[in-house]
């Protein structure tokens, strides 16, 4: 039996303990478990489960940590428990589930499980060895992201999702298919609301027990990294929900929360909203953080609601939110505890990513904590996402009034280092599907998508698409149902998934499209000016100088013929990709697989090429 001493308890007080996990909550020793919980405003705590009918056991103090332990013979693996906790506040008594419980029962079921983590043998060596180079700035990301219990449902057994195990080998082999570097998960943490999405975290350090144990999500993630294939988990540490066997008002006091409802209490989701500045909180959330890429080796953190974060009066009105030290807006803790965090995971795992969904002007945000970043590998560009979706959503007779949607871009596209998202946000509530949201009969919604898609992958960042985009669904997303298989076998929508595995084997190939994705030097305007045909003309470039790819787009129904464009150098420039060809479901309008240079300046170049351009359509043109 080993209990815990103030001594081992230390970093975690100091707000300093990114591994709390090792320490608090239950962990089997040999004969028994012992359990720690913190509850520093508790006069007595006993921890109680199905091993002694729920009566429960007296916990003992770990001096002023405010920590208490107990060593309960007996009990083994599987073990059901809860904490009763007594408050030294309102005689307040309460029984809560573990903070740093690994496993937690199905829902709608709330006592938290005894568990070991070592039951998986990892067999990723190989991928874990190079993941590194698969995930820098100039290395090609295209991100699938996935909400777990929707993706595939067998109708026939009640509609139910697949487990962890048996959904390894389908997903694996979609992603493959359809060329996706990574794919990102949704909250897989433990969550009661199943419509929350898995954005109310109650479990914090335990994977989903909807989809099966621990070990069968480790079988995932090493399955999917055995294929190559790379695993980002979305983490929400900006709040979590107010249900009664969670974190809220823990022991009797607002023990992780905000006491103040004005920098407690989130008015728009309705859920708690963490205490950065204290430091049993900050131990508690890095913790959680790098316990993800500890013990389920995931290759990043995609971090959810980070703008709430940073803004004390984020969805607040005047009067409604605490003005921060210096009479500011910004909460200065949460960037500080991000900072924090970013040191700690880059210092354990420099071979991950962190990605933060942020949709505001703070500065820096995917800059080192170093030199006043927040840390972040990669952002969100949503301006990039809002503009686009609009501009493509109105009717090309309209687009011309519109062209700086399509080019303000430019402007910032290197303040940050992006990944663009077209995610689970823009195909619910009522917004369309993306092919809903494209305008014209159905063969122009089809063109549109196609050529959403082939301006993306050419633009500089990363990519993400939310799953069913590749199947170019009619429908919302509903994370109630599967996904609209049947659709596969439909021609158009089958020529959309064909498109995007075009445009991912492109993008992971080509240098020209992904080295320079947060380089200065890796995008060059040729022709942005076009607003009056609604064209765009560029070139991406990669870190050899033969490494050039032109591109070029025409946002309206009509072909446009001999089109002159200023290119880099002489000699004959390939048509690599047209999102016009009939494979794709288009028209086949193209250029005959290449063009010659005639040495006619044009764009400011000494050379040029014409060219067709397809209606609603891009073309990807190379030279080597």
């Amino acid at each position: 039996m080993i209990l815990l001493g103030e001594k081992d308890l230390e970093g975690f007080v100091q707000g300093r303990d990114s591994r709390a996990f090792d320490k608090l909550g239950a962990h089997l020793q040999d004969g028994g478990t012992r359990f720690a919980v913190w509850a520093p405003n508790a006069w007595r705590v006993d921890v109680m489960g199905d091993f002694d009918e729920w009566r429960g056991v007296p916990m003992e103090l770990v001096g002023s940590t405010g920590v208490w332990q107990a060593f309960v013979a007996g009990v083994g693996k599987g073990a059901k428990y809860k904490y009763r906790i007594f408050s030294k506040h309102d005689d307040y008594v309460v029984e809560k589930a573990d903070p740093y419980a690994f496993l937690c029962e199905a829902p709608p079921a709330t006592a938290s499980m005894v568990w070991t983590l070592a039951e998986h043998q990892w067999n990723d060596a190989a991928w874990m060895k190079s993941r590194k180079a698969k995930q820098t700035l100039d290395a090609p990301m295209s991100m699938y992201e996935l909400h777990y219990g929707s993706w595939k449902r067998i109708l026939e057994e009640g509609n139910r999702s697949l487990g962890y195990r048996e959904m390894a080998k389908p997903l694996a082999d979609h992603i493959e298919k359809l060329g996706f570097t990574h794919v990102e998960l949704m909250p897989i943490m433990e969550h009661p609301f199943f419509g929350s999405w898995g954005y109310e975290v109650t479990g914090y350090f335990a994977p989903s027990h909807r989809f099966g144990k621990p070990e069968d999500f480790m079988y995932l993630v090493d399955y999917l990294h055995q294929r190559g294939i790379g695993v980002i988990l979305d983490w929400v540490p900006a709040h979590f929900p107010s249900d009664g066997h969670s974190l809220v008002y823990f022991d009797g006091t607002h023990l992780y929360e905000h006491a103040d409802p004005r920098q407690g209490f989130h008015p728009e989701w309705k859920s708690q909203i963490f205490n950065y500045g204290r430091n049993e909180v900050r131990s508690f959330l890095l913790s959680s953080a790098m316990f993800w890429l500890d013990a389920y080796h995931a290759d990043g953190l995609r971090v959810d609601g980070v703008a709430s974060m940073l803004y004390r009066d984020y969805g607040r009105k005047q009067g409604e939110w605490i003005a921060n030290q210096h009479g500011g807006r910004e909460n200065l803790e949460a960037a500080h505890f991000l900072q924090t965090l970013h040191n700690e995971i880059y210092l354990a795992h420099p071979d991950v990513q962190t990605i933060a969904e942020e949709s505001t002007s703070w500065p820096n945000v995917s800059r080192h904590a170093s030199g006043g970043g927040l840390g972040f590998g990669f952002k969100w560009d949503m301006g990039w996402m809002h503009d686009t979706l609009d501009y493509l959503a109105r009717d090309p007779v309209y687009r011309s009034h519109h062209h700086n949607e399509l080019t303000f871009r430019s402007m910032y596209a290197y303040s940050e280092n992006y990944v663009l998202p077209l995610s689970h946000d823009e195909v619910v509530y009522g917004k369309g599907s993306l092919l809903r949201k494209m305008p014209g009969d159905d063969w122009q919604k089809f063109a549109n998508l196609r050529l959403l898609y082939s301006y993306m992958f050419s633009q500089p960042g990363k990519k993400l698409l939310f799953m069913g985009g590749e199947l170019a669904q009619w429908s919302e997303w509903n994370h109630d149902a599967t996904l609209d298989w049947g659709l596969e076998n439909e021609p158009w929508h089958a020529g959309i998934a064909r498109c995007l595995t075009m445009l991912n084997g492109l993008y992971r190939n080509d240098p020209a499209l992904h080295q320079g994705d947060a380089e200065y030097s890796g995008f060059q305007w040729i022709d942005g000016s076009n607003s009056k045909d609604s064209i765009l003309v560029y070139a991406r470039k990669g870190h050899r100088e033969e490494d050039i790819v032109v591109c070029a787009f025409n946002f309206t129904p009509v072909p446009r013929t001999n089109f002159r464009i200023g290119v880099p150098r002489a000699g004959k420039w390939r048509e690599v990709f047209n999102s016009d060809a009939k494979e794709y479901g288009g028209s086949g309008f193209g250029n005959l697989g290449g063009v010659e240079t005639r040495p006619i300046p044009w764009n400011g170049r000494r050379q040029s090429i014409v060219v067709s351009l397809p209606p609603l359509g891009a073309i990807y043109l190379d030279s080597r």
